[in-house]
């Protein structure tokens, strides 16, 4: 009988770094097929060898994962993680036209999108301009949101454009399922959805909202008194701590859709 010529795992005839074998070595059997176990063969030529000094041109710009809300103050892309396997609650007292960019951004991520309103009519050129509710964006009455079904693969941001006193949500957030309640200005419910937020976003209110939005939420005398003062399509954007300006500068298509930016509706 002939004894084959490739050897096996640890025998004597299996190649080791002393005669050339290695992770590059040649791991085909007789047959010419590779053997298992051993993975992919490696490079065979110079040119397919980076030099260490080359490494760090293989970098990739690749920066967080989420809906970008608009750029920070040095102009960096600011984005918001809002697809999560934990539940995650916003709180946006701003306007109406940053609440659809961000809705439109978060379908373009391959989220789908539910909106709980009670003036539906504000959210119609969305649904349309995305297929009728059929591609990521669909309109509910207040109340009337069904679940979800959200999963790893199919995230949901549910919108809830429900006034100054939105009332308890059918559908609450969970895993993969964020929630973003807008509230046009500081209502009385506002402090109470503030603490539960795990992130706020406030644009531009009155010297008496910013003064009770820097107790509640413990921001700085300079915070406060910028909040009056803040430019259309501008956001402070808080998180454990954290604070961020951001302005949210739209595409050529979200100009098209929803005009420019603006505060009040």
């Amino acid at each position: 009988m002939t004894t084959p010529t490739t050897g096996t795992v640890g025998g004597p005839s299996a190649r080791g770094p002393a005669d050339g074998g290695g992770p590059s070595a040649d791991r085909r059997g007789p047959a010419g097929r590779l053997l298992g176990g051993f993975g992919l063969i490696g490079p065979r030529h110079g040119w397919h060898v980076l030099p260490v000094d080359q490494v760090d041109e293989l970098a990739l710009p690749i920066g967080d994962d989420g809906v970008i809300a608009g750029v920070d103050g040095e102009g960096r892309p600011a984005v918001l993680g809002v697809n999560r396997p934990t539940p995650y609650d916003v709180v946006l007292i701003g306007g109406l036209w940053t609440a659809q960019v961000l809705a439109l951004r978060a379908a373009a991520t391959g989220a789908r999108v539910a909106v709980e309103t009670g003036r539906p009519q504000a959210w119609l050129q969305l649904v349309h301009a995305m297929g009728g509710g059929q591609n990521g964006l669909a309109v509910y009455d207040v109340g009337r949101v069904p679940p979800q079904g959200a999963s790893a693969g199919t995230p949901v941001l549910v919108v809830r454009d429900c006034g100054m006193r939105p009332p308890r949500g059918r559908v609450v957030s969970g895993p993969w399922q964020s929630v973003l309640t807008l509230l046009p200005y500081l209502s009385p419910v506002a402090p109470g959805l503030l603490r539960r937020a795990r992130l706020a976003g406030i644009q531009r209110v009155s010297p008496d909202e910013a003064a009770e939005l820097g107790r509640v939420m413990g921001l700085s005398r300079a915070e406060v008194e910028s909040l009056p003062t803040l430019a259309d399509g501008v956001t402070l954007w808080c998180a454990d701590g954290d604070r961020e300006y951001v302005t949210t500068r739209p595409t050529d298509a979200e100009t098209g859709l929803l005009g420019t930016p603006r505060r009040m509706d």
